[in-house]
């Protein structure tokens, strides 16, 4: 897509830039909902608010809400008892809200309700007498909470096509699967395809387990990133929906790269770049696009246009202890 000859603007001495910014990008609903959470339980039960994990892969918002009296920690057992703590977007196993029940403590689950619609759905199936394959990513905080939902050894994770092709189920055993919210949806179609040869007893899930906006930011890059000669992803390098973003775009043959901020841009990534995509992940804010755009100005002269796919609308509920 590289442009044979670009002249530079006559005012500025700047080589021109097309920036092409796909929508939907950055926060989802669920993200929204997550960080609304923290913000409304520090209005009402005062500063500090404890929060467990980071409420969102993102450094700016997580650095925000600390401005603001949160206290991020990792473990339940670093909360004092009478201080209120918020479970993160991604959910938890079943054993950190009873550990806080036990303790007395006060907590709100800010977990995303599409992520809590799969753990109903794990608990369904096994009281179906089912074992469930989990494909996600081992590790990642959303597979560690809905693994967390079942008994030990009622649920086996795999991450790749060759795993599936080593697990020891039989045609007699009664399976089902469930997927992480926020995979590459072309990897998991991939993944289900052979989970679903080798198993065709298998039971699949009433509805798509990954969200509509891990799905939606990724068919937006694929719109986009042909038209592009580099694609760049403002996400955190632990946030599953922005590294799929980037996979998308290289599977496509574009150049991308992960950026958490515009001061990680580097120019000599411009060189021979005539037409330029930027999507952000769900847990990235809008203004991160728009300082990324900004930093881009200075070394280019830019042209915006928006590459839209989808509109999204979606609100999710804050919980009712916060809203009474």
């Amino acid at each position: 897509m590289n442009a044979p000859f670009q002249a530079s603007d006559p005012a500025t001495g700047k080589l021109p830039l097309a920036v092409m910014i796909a929508a939907p990008r950055g926060f989802c609903a669920g993200v929204d909902r997550a960080i609304e959470i923290v913000e409304k339980a520090i209005e009402k039960y005062g500063a500090p608010v404890y929060v467990r994990h980071e409420i969102v892969h993102n450094r700016y918002v997580v650095d925000g809400l600390k401005e603001k009296g949160a206290i991020f920690v990792e473990e339940l057992d670093e909360v004092p008892d009478d201080m209120p703590v918020v479970f993160s977007a991604h959910g938890v196993p079943k054993s950190v809200p009873a550990e806080a029940q036990r303790r007395e403590m006060i907590y709100v689950d800010a977990t995303c309700p599409l992520v809590s619609k799969v753990h109903r759905q794990a608990e369904r199936q096994i009281e179906k007498g089912q074992h469930i394959i989990f494909i996600g990513h081992e590790g990642h905080p959303e597979v560690i909470g809905t693994m967390g939902q079942v008994p030990d050894g009622q649920m086996t994770l795999v991450e790749t096509v060759e795993d599936v092709a080593t697990l020891s189920f039989t045609a007699h055993d009664s399976l089902s699967f469930l997927t992480q919210t926020t995979l590459s949806v072309d990897d998991t179609a991939e993944i289900v395809q052979a989970l679903q040869m080798r198993y065709p007893q298998i039971v699949a899930p009433k509805a798509e387990d990954i969200c509509y906006a891990t799905s939606n930011r990724q068919e937006a890059v694929k719109a986009m990133a042909p038209s592009c000669d580099l694609v760049l992803v403002i996400g955190a390098p632990n946030s599953s929906n922005s590294l799929r973003l980037v996979e998308v775009a290289e599977r496509l043959g574009t150049d991308a790269k992960l950026i958490q901020r515009a001061s990680e841009l580097d120019p000599a990534w411009l060189e021979g770049v005539g037409t330029l995509g930027l999507t952000a992940g769900a847990s990235a804010p809008e203004i991160l696009v728009r300082e990324v755009v900004a930093k881009l100005g200075e070394f280019r002269e830019v042209s915006e246009s928006t590459v839209k796919t989808a509109d999204e609308k979606i609100i999710f509920k804050l919980p009712r202890q916060l809203t009474d």
